[in-house]
């Protein structure tokens, strides 16, 4: 669902020459090129993605963009960090191959929970995080990750709801 969070992001970002933004597993990189289109120079957005060809085709479509498994490549700090990660509860009937998109852990939020613990290493002062949630996953107690929440859009789907958060 991460057209629910490239909807948002002109409203979502300040347009000054210093924004820098990372998104966390940039894969199609819809929101790479929101970010762009909204005014953020393409020199300040980094994407990166666990998976070796979203990498590439991020690269295809001009953005720098780094193979990696959450921060794990990533140095410094970023005033706006973006994230749709997988969230799915493990389904052990899903084909192993496309569970790496979808799966999120045995509960759905525990790559999340983790997104967010490393996260705040790499968050500026006054840095927000743009994150997409579902209602398929364990709810997330964001203030005892040690940030404060807002809910920005929710969408409703025939089967689940979709949330997008800004965390500071």
């Amino acid at each position: 669902m991460s057209n629910i969070l490239a909807r948002e992001i002109p409203n979502l970002l300040k347009k000054d020459k210093d924004t820098k933004l990372l998104e966390i597993g940039a894969g199609s990189g819809i929101n790479l090129q929101a970010a762009e289109k909204a005014g953020i120079k393409k020199s300040n957005i980094l994407g990166t993605d666990i998976n070796p060809e979203a990498v590439k085709h991020c690269k295809k479509l001009g953005f720098h963009c780094l193979r990696s498994d959450l921060f794990k490549k990533i140095r410094g700090k970023y005033s706006v960090i973006a994230f749709n990660p997988p969230y799915l509860p493990l389904d052990r009937r899903e084909p192993k191959r496309s569970r790496l998109a979808t799966t999120g852990g045995k509960k759905g939020n525990e790559i999340t929970v983790t997104f967010l613990r490393q996260a705040k290493k790499h968050l500026a002062k006054e840095g927000k995080i743009f994150l997409v949630g579902s209602s398929l996953s364990k709810k997330i107690e964001f203030k005892k990750l040690g940030f404060k929440a807002k809910e920005l859009a929710h969408k409703k789907m025939f089967f689940e709801d979709i949330f997008l958060w800004e965390l500071e």
